[in-house]
């Protein structure tokens, strides 16, 4: 197939993207779809996309736009990222993605024949194992986690979807499903839901994605003496569901993304009780996450490492 520019890119079948991503639409009207925003947190569905236009619209952050628009936001990366991302990865790909130019079936039709092709359309997990995978591993070094702490909180998944077998670095949650990440793909089995570790204190740590997480307990490795439990949202949209499970805390430490719904929502716990909650998220400003700024800091450090040894 064709490799991916901006304008091909932007034929991509939205309706069909966002299920590949696993976002379904809360209702369906005419040609609009509705969804739970997956760029930020909300209860009520306010993100739009129209399937005629092939444009979306979330009404809350008051942004739109076309498929490459939504992809920037939703990976938080640039044009050309997005692009070698849909250009590098056998699952965003032409082979699993509908084109707005390519004919395709009803509305009626497609909700008819939705649990005929659940198994296609779904990610089903066939294997769970320790984390061995060189690409993964490769992966895993590129955002200065070690394979010490990825094997400890991580595992190795194959799973299905499209019709073609996957592995990706899968990170479990309370309920089961696992959240996916390597280097081609970013995804979740469900159930989707928070992952809780209990370490039997009143302290809490609170991260957005797993990577963040991972990033923390290398940054505290040799730290024998920290002692909190962790909640790892998997996604903003669970932040509201979580908040009687933040409360039962004494204290609570904040590290959420320095993006629009990180810094909204870390504002709305510190009016809540500002002596309970506390945002971590200076410690890595001006990144926009902790793994960001970890693996600036491991690159600083790997260069002078480099330059001491020639």
């Amino acid at each position: 197939m064709e490799k991916f520019n901006c304008k091909i890119a932007n034929q991509i079948d939205l309706v069909n993207y966002l299920e590949t991503l696993g976002h379904e639409p809360s209702q369906i009207k005419n040609q609009d779809y509705w969804y739970l925003s997956p760029l930020r947190n909300e209860k009520t569905p306010s993100f739009k996309v129209n399937q005629k236009l092939n444009l979306w619209y979330d009404h809350g952050l008051g942004k739109g736009g076309n498929v490459v628009d939504f992809g920037i936001e939703y990976f938080r990366c640039t044009v050309s990222e997005f692009l070698r991302l849909l250009n590098g990865s056998s699952t965003f790909s032409g082979t699993s993605l509908s084109l707005k130019n390519e004919n395709r079936q009803s509305s009626n039709q497609r909700i008819a024949n939705e649990k005929k092709d659940n198994l296609l359309d779904k990610i089903v997990i066939v294997d769970v194992r320790t984390l061995e995978n060189k690409f993964l591993m490769a992966y895993l070094h590129n955002r200065s986690i070690s394979q010490e702490i990825a094997r400890q909180h991580c595992k190795e998944v194959d799973f299905w979807l499209n019709n073609r077998k996957h592995t990706a670095i899968g990170f479990q949650n309370i309920s089961g499903g696992y959240e996916l990440r390597s280097e081609n793909f970013k995804g979740s089995s469900s159930p989707k839901d928070i992952t809780f570790i209990d370490c039997q204190t009143k302290a809490l740590v609170v991260f957005e994605g797993f990577f963040d997480y991972l990033s923390y307990k290398m940054m505290n490795e040799k730290s024998v003496n920290v002692q909190t439990n962790f909640l790892v949202l998997n996604s903003l949209s669970f932040f509201n569901k979580s908040l009687h499970l933040m409360e039962k805390h004494e204290r609570v430490d904040l590290y959420l993304d320095r993006d629009t719904g990180g810094i909204k929502f870390t504002n709305e716990c510190l009016q809540r009780d500002s002596a309970k909650y506390t945002d971590q998220s200076f410690l890595y400003r001006p990144k926009k996450d902790l793994n960001e700024w970890l693996n600036q800091e491991q690159q600083v450090k790997r260069g002078h490492s480099f330059r001491r040894s020639i």
